[in-house]
């Protein structure tokens, strides 16, 4: 289930997997998926199921299944490190999905760009549309509200009798919203919201303020 925000005056719908959809544009935001990191840990011992290395694959499919967008902006660190046996993955899922591909480059994303261009998919240091800046890392900058990644947020909630749940979560401050890392296999960040920040958790399938 989405939740609906509006920010400066547009619509925007949160995805408990993790992605953020401006509906005006049909622009599908998803940062921190961060594939390749399955095989990455696996070739140095790490014991990952293999079927891991299909699961963000799937997912994506979900999302775009669930909002067919016009274009797909990855907000960076869309491949965990060099070039694997994932690429080969991502090259069919590319193929087969009618969305315009973008990546915003983040600082895991170290293979040629070349690689990205043979599938039409284009590569940005960081996107200005209207008064919107997307990019990897945290920035606020003036006159611009900035959709980011690369923290992968998480909150604390916690209950009676010592009761406490860590979430992922989309971590909204003035200027600024960090989206949660889409990867399945990726770590997260506490955040310690003020008062004046907002924090939209993932609970299950769906997204709640807290």
């Amino acid at each position: 289930m989405t939740l609906d925000i509006h920010i400066q005056g547009k619509e925007f719908q949160l995805h408990p997997l993790g992605g953020l959809f401006w509906v005006e544009k049909s622009l599908l935001l998803i940062s921190d998926v961060h594939l390749g990191k399955v095989n990455h840990f696996r070739k140095f011992g790490a014991a990952v199921p293999r079927k891991a290395i299909h699961k963000n694959f799937v997912l994506l499919d979900m999302i775009v299944a669930d909002f067919q967008p016009f274009q797909i902006c990855f907000l960076g660190d869309l491949f965990h490190s060099s070039l694997n046996k994932e690429w080969e993955l991502f090259e069919n899922w590319v193929a087969k999905t009618p969305a315009e591909i973008i990546l915003v480059s983040g600082n895991h994303d170290i293979i040629a760009p070349e690689k990205y261009r043979q599938l039409n998919v284009e590569i940005f240091p960081e996107l200005i549309i209207d008064n919107f800046l997307l990019t990897h890392h945290p920035e606020e900058r003036e006159g611009l509200f900035t959709f980011c990644g690369h923290i992968h947020p998480a909150v604390k909630l916690y209950g009676f009798g010592r009761q406490k749940l860590k979430l992922p979560c989309f971590f909204k401050s003035k200027n600024q919203i960090i989206l949660p890392a889409f990867g399945e296999f990726t770590g997260t960040y506490t955040m310690n919201p003020s008062k004046n920040d907002e924090v939209y958790a993932i609970v299950e399938n769906a997204v709640m303020k807290v």
